[in-house]
């Protein structure tokens, strides 16, 4: 009874809502709307008209893909301080990130399946019903890896928020174990996510030891630095009490990370120019453009721009606590690594190619329809989880006249907030 109560009071708070809240989820239909239109014509025409070639076959897919496992790996970045240090600022937001998480890798498994062509085909990657190859093929190892941590974070928030319903506690050691498997989970998806580009020998540009450390050192930047607005919004939208140490703390550790970020980059670059090699044409191709290719050149340079000056306003405590140029700062950082991982990752690794062609790739408009629709569902899944958390994990904070809640049964009742 005390399910059904509980999936009753969370149908409410999804369904009830402000004008503002209905006009918000008409704009992702919209967005998502868009972006089924424009897998219809790569279903029909194959991947033809999303710009993608032989020379290069992974583009703007691949490359947010990768950039997205990153953002649901940063989760670590709260459930370390709240739940291993226990730190109650950080503690009572861990669910938000948690749901950012799960947002995060719902967008990462729908641009995995749009860049497959086929959907039909992603059987073949299941353990049982296809044959994955497993413990071989990292593609297959990096799916199952990152299917299990969804699975994880979903029972992680579910549990916790169906304890909040009930007015009861959790039990500590099954949550605490929980949140503890978590934690290596969120890295172990990027580190695996890493491997997919590094043991491929034939493309020198991915062929690094350090760039499992790259990857998470940028996730731990990018996560964050979506949090951390992220929170704000819903602070001034949904009226919650989520305290400025806990933002603060987050980017003192962005600060810390984006410098450890910053250095493994240099320290990549500076090892490809003073190298000297063929393989140097790669990284050539990104800053500086080979021949009259240079489509990259202004995006290489904007990327390292962006991170350089995101680090620099972390980094001052009179920039980092004053709120425009943290906000500032934490979009900088966002971007930068977006550019970093989404572009500067993929696109120079296949070019020129392993027979030297240079093929520029540029996403064509039904890719960005693609594109524009899964980030639809993503902040759909977003709006929808944080709808049902924030009466429950937050209801102390609201602003309302109702008397405080007894029972279950009165939770189902009550009308969940509406923004």
């Amino acid at each position: 009874m005390n399910i059904l109560n509980f999936a009753i009071f969370s149908v409410k708070a999804v369904v009830q809502g402000s004008r503002a809240y209905y006009a918000w989820l008409a704009f992702l239909i919209v967005l998502i709307l868009i972006g089924i239109a424009g897998y219809s014509q790569q279903l029909i025409h194959g991947h033809i008209v999303a710009g993608l070639r032989d020379p290069v076959p992974w583009g703007i897919f691949i490359g947010t893909y990768a950039f997205f496992v990153g953002v649901a790996a940063a989760a670590v970045a709260l459930a370390v301080p709240g739940y291993v240090y226990h730190w109650q600022p950080i503690k009572e937001i861990v669910v938000l990130g948690e749901i950012i998480a799960i947002s995060a890798v719902v967008m990462s498994i729908l641009f995995v399946m749009a860049d497959l062509g086929h959907p039909e085909r992603f059987w073949h990657l299941l353990p049982v019903l296809g044959k994955p190859n497993l413990p071989r093929s990292m593609i297959a190892m990096n799916v199952l890896i990152l299917n299990a941590y969804l699975v994880l974070n979903l029972i992680i928030v579910t549990y916790f928020l169906y304890c909040s319903f009930r007015g009861r506690p959790y039990n500590r050691i099954f949550f605490m174990t929980l949140m503890l498997v978590s934690i290596p989970a969120a890295i172990s998806i990027h580190a695996t996510t890493a491997f997919i580009f590094n043991v491929l020998p034939s493309r020198p540009y991915w062929n690094s030891a350090i760039l499992v450390p790259r990857f998470i050192a940028s996730a731990l930047c990018a996560g964050p630095a979506l949090m951390v607005l992220a929170f704000q919004v819903l602070r001034k939208v949904a009226r919650i009490s989520i305290k400025d140490a806990a933002l603060l703390k987050m980017t003192e550790m962005m600060a810390i990370v984006m410098f450890v970020n910053l250095l493994l980059f240099f320290a990549e670059v500076i090892t490809e120019y003073r190298s000297a090699t063929a393989h140097t044409i790669h990284i050539r191709y990104y800053f500086e453009g080979v021949e009259d290719h240079v489509s990259l050149v202004g995006w290489a340079w904007t990327g390292a721009a962006c991170n350089v000056l995101a680090f620099l306003l972390l980094l001052l405590p009179q920039t980092r606590k004053y709120p425009v140029t943290m906000n500032l700062g934490c979009f900088l950082a966002f971007v930068g690594v977006f550019i970093e991982k989404g572009i500067g990752l993929v696109l120079p690794g296949f070019t020129p190619g392993t027979l030297g062609e240079l093929y520029e790739y540029a996403p064509a408009f039904p890719e960005l329809m693609i594109s524009v629709g899964i980030a639809g569902v993503g902040t759909l899944v977003f709006t929808v989880l944080t709808k049902i958390a924030v009466p429950l994990a937050f209801h102390e904070d609201e602003e309302s006249s109702q008397e405080p809640v007894s029972s279950p049964m009165e939770w189902s009742q009550r009308k969940p907030v509406a923004y």
